[in-house]
């Protein structure tokens, strides 16, 4: 059997050594291939449970099978992938240090294309805790660089569902931050010869926020803002109708938006569960009443689980078929989307206007600052006062804690307010780094007293150096740091001290207690800041 899988692929490589598939780009409202045909996803999500599906995975333990990666299998399944009849699949976590070159030339030989989610179930934006980091950002061009030298490579996504509701809107500055300079990170390499290639968001169907989301990552400055955006639906279940599922709400309300627009996630199995679905929603979804405002859309997905949402069913090295693969195969046959050819095309909506902060919406215009390793070296090296070298990381808290209760402006490094849009310079760096930032900060605003760098041991003395290379950004980064610790100050000093947010900005006077009794302090948010990537749980 593997000598036969062998002989299979290398036949698969041999006839795809010249791409079968024509680039993807974007213009307006609409997808297109390079030679101006209008380009509509009839995809499938491909991938064992990895984060996808009706809320995603919050689990960090969340193990992962590169989908891409291994031969043998794309030899079994790309031929029921073609079979099926879909152009696009969705992966939802790669390895961006494996080797994906024979799956994909296969993907390619069948004429399918890839959307990528850019994360990972223990590397990426955590709803709970959110951050956008030196680390992360690593991660997210390591999937563009591993994938982005493949012609069926429509885009990426920054996020999927990181908010969920009216309770975690503030990761959204975190994702669109992510967006922002994942673009910026394609479009420095299209000047060099490179290729357009998408950034987006997937998005799930909460009422109260799925509107107001859709307008923040498309507002503002177009570098900033999303190139597409998925929308996971599961309204259609069953026997249902156009009007019935909400799909004319969401034709009416994306009528107006200003870049493409699909299902990143569709096929409700309420109803039967997997067996049961219909796949009418597939007919409506590529009818005249929709594909004027949408680009198609992802079914979920391709094997079978414990979720119940599969078309396929996997035992060992056998891929079975199942009855609603079927019924799905002979609905994509059928459909035949009215398309408008590229040259004929003149886009005519605008980006919409971003909306306000509000008791539903805790994301401002302005983001994160873009994850820079090089400053946050600079500034480790800088620091005359840094935590002792065995120092453990499960211990960092108690000093965060200590510090931020006491000394807010030696915080505000590490700062992020979503609300008002004002984020410390530091936040990108590792958890040691900003610890340093910090202790220093404090042993500086203490005027280097021998007691405010030692913590019981915790903390040491060094010689802090800058070069001439680091002379500009540190400058930069200690402006950032004074606006951030006045908007810090202001409200954590005078709650507590009743002194006025001028005299508490920088205070100096503030003097260790017994280290011992820290434990007993809130940590509060500059913990979790700092923490954030180790938090535990995250979303893709």
């Amino acid at each position: 059997m593997a000598s036969l899988r062998s002989v299979l692929t290398t036949s698969l490589l041999l006839a795809s050594n010249a791409a079968a598939v024509d680039p993807i780009i974007m213009k307006g409202t609409k997808f297109f291939t390079k030679g101006g045909e209008q380009f509509f996803i009839k995809g499938v999500a491909y991938q064992q449970e990895a984060g996808g599906g009706p809320g995603g995975s919050t689990d960090s333990k969340n193990k992962f099978v590169d989908p891409l990666s291994d031969a043998s299998i794309c030899t079994r399944d790309v031929p029921l992938l073609e079979k099926l009849g879909v152009n696009t699949i969705r992966t939802y976590a790669i390895d961006p240090k494996a080797d994906h070159s024979e799956c994909m030339q296969m993907l390619d030989k069948a004429g399918i294309y890839v959307v990528a989610d850019l994360g990972e179930p223990a590397l990426s934006i955590n709803r709970d805790s959110p951050t956008w980091n030196v680390e992360l950002f690593d991660r997210y061009k390591g999937v563009v660089d591993n994938l982005g030298q493949y012609d069926n490579v429509i885009g990426f996504f920054s996020g999927n569902e990181v908010t969920n509701n009216a309770s975690n809107t503030d990761a959204s500055a975190y994702v669109k931050a992510a967006t922002r300079d994942v673009k910026k990170y394609i479009s420095d390499k299209m000047s060099n010869g490179g290729r357009w290639m998408g950034v987006g968001y997937a998005a799930n169907d909460d009422a109260e926020i799925r509107n107001t989301m859709a307008h923040y990552f498309n507002c503002g400055e177009q570098e900033s803002a999303i190139d597409f955006w998925g929308y996971n639906i599961y309204s259609w279940c069953g026997k249902s109708s156009f009007t019935e599922s909400g799909y004319d709400v969401q034709v009416n309300f994306f009528s107006n938006y200003s870049v493409p627009v699909f299902f990143a996630e569709y096929g409700c199995n309420t109803v039967g569960g997997a067996e049961g679905r219909l796949w009418d929603d597939t007919t409506a979804l590529y009818s005249s009443q929709m594909t004027d405002v949408f680009s198609g859309g992802i079914v979920y997905m391709f094997h079978q689980e414990e979720n119940d949402y599969g078309l396929v069913k996997i035992s060992g090295d056998t891929a079975t078929t199942m009855k609603n693969y079927k019924t799905l195969q002979s609905k994509l046959a059928d459909v035949k989307p009215s398309s408008t050819a590229m040259d004929s095309y003149n886009p005519t909506n605008s980006p919409a206007a971003c909306p306000g902060t509000s008791e539903t919406w805790k994301a401002a215009a302005l983001l994160p600052p873009t994850p820079d390793s090089s400053l946050c070296d600079c500034m480790e090296k800088a620091a005359s006062c840094a935590p002792a070298d065995d120092l453990a990381e499960k211990d960092f808290g108690d000093i965060f804690g200590y510090i931020c209760e006491n000394d807010a402006a030696a915080c505000a490094g590490i700062k992020a307010d979503t609300e008002t849009g004002v984020y410390g310079p530091y936040g990108m760096c590792n958890p040691k780094q900003q610890l340093a930032h910090v202790l220093n900060a404090y042993y500086s605003n203490q005027n280097s007293a021998s007691d405010a760098c030692d913590f019981n041991g915790a903390a040491k003395v060094v010689s802090g150096s800058t070069d001439s290379t680091c002379k500009t950004a540190l400058e930069k980064a200690n402006s950032a740091v004074a606006v951030a610790a006045t908007a810090t100050a202001g409200s954590a000093s005078s709650a507590s001290t009743g002194e006025s947010s001028e005299n508490a900005a920088a205070p100096a006077t503030v003097r260790m207690t017994p280290f011992m009794t820290m434990g007993d302090m809130a940590v509060g948010l500059y913990m979790l800041v700092a923490m954030g990537v180790g938090a535990g749980m995250v979303v893709l």
